[in-house]
């Protein structure tokens, strides 16, 4: 899968570590509340039968509310951030390593952070919150940057994201993109190929391979990545809504909609970056 975060979640409940309930459990329950049950008279056991079933939030389990909640939670410490760090580089001079700094630490912080949640066993609110901080870091710096050169990019880059987030979650809802395990599978060939792809592209890009943009440059290859790359985050979009359709039908403890919020934040910045690229390297 692209994305570490529901990977790690998909592999748990294929292995049934979070059912809701099983067999032992049942029992167990029976067997201790038999004594309970015989202490109760006849109007008292009446009441209980007819209390209505614990649903997902009594039993603490996640629920879509929660995944929400939290993602746009996470979203609004990505904007925030993001909107200092636009105002701050904005104001310095044309000539300043400040900006590029900036991004360095947004991307290679985020990336460092980003692999502790993803293979950390227990999960760390505080870390979460810290990554999409390192985030907005990152899209504030490369917003204001690239906003500078193509005037309205960034505006136009926002509106794609959400339009291809709307866009997919139609589509997943109402059957049209389909997520399978075949799927999955060659989708996460085709990531780890862009993943290796892209560390390498960076460094070529430091080096001044297609004068700053890496290879292929602006021309014809180099619009082909990057639409390559839009097409690989708006699907993996379609993955993550089916992660978290799975996670919420295998009632997986509450604690995991924070960690299912920070997999939709991966998502959403790779899918702008990649927009931002694209419309750069077509108005370059």
């Amino acid at each position: 899968m692209a994305n570490p975060v529901f990977d790690r979640l998909d592999k748990q409940i294929a292995k049934g570590d979070y059912a809701g309930f099983d067999r032992g459990s049942s029992a167990s329950g029976m067997s201790a509340g038999s004594g309970v049950q015989d202490s109760l008279n006849s109007q008292q056991l009446q009441d209980l039968y007819n209390q209505p079933s614990a649903g997902p939030v009594q039993m603490r389990r996640v629920t879509l509310d929660d995944v929400v909640m939290k993602t746009l939670g996470l979203f609004s410490i990505v904007v925030l951030v993001g909107a200092a760090t636009w105002y701050y580089v904005a104001g310095q001079p044309s000539t300043s390593p400040t900006p590029m700094a900036l991004m360095l630490a947004g991307m290679f912080g985020g990336l460092g952070v980003g692999l502790l949640i993803a293979f950390k066993k227990t999960i760390n609110v505080p870390l979460i919150v810290t990554y999409a901080a390192l985030e907005g870091v990152l899209v504030g710096a490369i917003s204001e940057v690239f906003n500078q050169r193509w005037p309205g990019v960034v505006a136009t880059a926002v509106i794609a994201t959400v339009c291809t987030f709307a866009g997919m979650l139609l589509g997943y809802k109402t059957g049209l993109i389909k997520v399978t395990d075949k799927s999955r599978r060659i989708f996460g060939m085709a990531i780890m190929g862009y993943l290796l792809f892209g560390l390498v592209n960076l460094v070529a890009a430091f080096m001044g391979v297609g004068e700053g943009w890496g290879f292929g440059g602006t021309g014809f290859m180099g619009i082909a990545i990057s639409v390559l790359g839009v097409g690989l985050a708006s699907y993996s979009l379609a993955i993550d809504f089916d992660s978290v359709d799975r996670a919420v039908k295998a009632q997986l403890p509450e604690k995991y909609s924070w960690l299912l919020a920070h997999g939709f934040i991966v998502t959403l910045v790779w899918l702008y970056l990649e927009f931002l690229r694209l419309l750069a390297r077509m108005r370059q």
